[in-house]
């Protein structure tokens, strides 16, 4: 094979961008040869825009079946990613899906079984796994220049005005998007927060206020607190409401503490680590002498592009996926956590009960005030609206 043959599922703001990528043969080995939507005048838009040699089929079992394609990227809303993910497997073809792979770890753990069956390649669109800043954090870490981690610390609010929830009514439902702020703004973090750790959490415990400064039926305010298997402990807080915004990780560890923030990486870094400082220092007061140190970062975030050619690349060469499928579920795991955790009131281990999980979330989808049958933005693709 020279050149995968893509299909794009969803031709939306994200699906739009993707086929133009592809279409300008700006990802190398890429071939877009097929693309689908429900809706009408993005078929239309497809027609007049892309070309003839690129097929434009009503939905994703249409395209799936028309032996166009080798591979697919999944651009739909969250609740459509697990099926429309397994049919391409069952029939063959590789998928790249649009993040969070789904809205609970049972439908992704599906996924990745089916991936598995197929021997087919499986990544999710976690871009920000390109960025420098973030890889260069993961290096420190995994390399052991922080020392052994004893906190993480991460707050990030996305700010969202009413208007904008009232832009579409499948928006913060439980029915239309399966969360709020967790499910929608931060599966990149929630990513970045375990990978870039190679730590994920025992045990969380959470406090989701649901509506607490939109009207809305879902969680726009979030406070969690987790704890790892080697002693450490995390904070995870972010909202929707509040006004300005605020993004900043930070790590501790034995030998001095990280912080990002502005997309520049800050590290205070202990002469002597924290542990034998503690040991040799008999002055009562004391503090291990510590350097400031502001980390140069290189090269370039290639972002969606960047996923979609490593996506390619390990089909054609069999790369390493930056962000395989079966990774998937370990963000999402904890979001998960921490609804279940609030909805509980208790703490929750990982791996979480995805049975639990999956009743608890259904008895909030048959009261959620959207109702997918009768509203008229039903097919909205809500790819890269968040």
């Amino acid at each position: 094979m020279q050149n995968v043959r893509v299909g794009i599922i969803g031709i939306g703001n994200m699906g739009t961008e993707h086929s133009t990528m592809l279409l300008n043969h700006q990802v190398k080995g890429a071939q877009l040869t097929a693309v689908c939507d429900v809706r009408e005048d993005r078929r239309n838009w497809a027609l007049e825009h892309l070309g003839n040699d690129v097929s434009v089929y009503q939905t994703p079992d249409e395209l799936i079946a028309s032996d166009r394609v080798d591979g697919v990227i999944i651009a739909t809303p969250h609740y459509q990613h697990s099926d429309i993910a397994i049919n391409a497997f069952e029939k063959g073809l590789h998928v790249l899906c649009e993040k969070p792979a789904g809205v609970y770890t049972k439908q992704v753990r599906q996924m990745n079984e089916a991936a598995s069956d197929a021997g087919k390649v499986f990544s999710i669109m976690y871009n920000q796994r390109t960025n420098p800043v973030f890889q260069k954090v993961r290096d420190l870490v995994l390399t052991g220049e922080l020392g052994e981690i004893r906190r993480t610390v991460w707050i990030i609010d996305w700010y969202r005005s009413q208007s904008y929830y009232d832009s579409g009514s499948w928006r913060a439902t439980w029915a239309g998007e399966g969360g709020g702020v967790l499910i929608n703004q931060c599966p990149h973090q929630l990513d970045l927060w375990q990978w870039v750790t190679g730590m994920m959490p025992t045990r969380v415990r959470s406090f989701c206020n649901f509506g607490k400064y939109r009207n809305v039926e879902v969680e726009d305010d979030v406070t969690a607190y987790v704890e790892y298997e080697n002693g450490a402990t995390g904070l995870f807080v972010t909202s929707t409401g509040m006004a300005p915004e605020t993004n900043r990780f930070e790590i501790y560890g034995d030998r001095g503490k990280l912080v990002v923030e502005d997309n520049r990486i800050t590290f205070w870094r202990n002469r002597v680590p924290e542990s034998q400082f503690n040991q040799e220092w008999k002055g009562g007061f004391g503090l291990p002498e510590n350097w400031k140190c502001e980390i140069p970062v290189h090269g370039v975030e290639s972002g969606h592009g960047g996923i979609i050619t490593n996506w390619i690349e390990t089909i054609l060469f069999g790369r390493p996926l930056i962000s395989p499928g079966d990774e998937g579920i370990k963000g999402l795991s904890i979001s998960n956590a921490m609804h279940l955790s609030t909805w509980t009131d208790s703490w929750v281990d990982l791996p979480i009960d995805e049975e639990l999980y999956y009743e608890k979330l259904k008895d909030r989808i048959a009261h959620s005030s959207y109702d997918e049958n009768q509203a008229e933005d039903k097919t909205l693709d809500v790819k890269g609206t968040y």
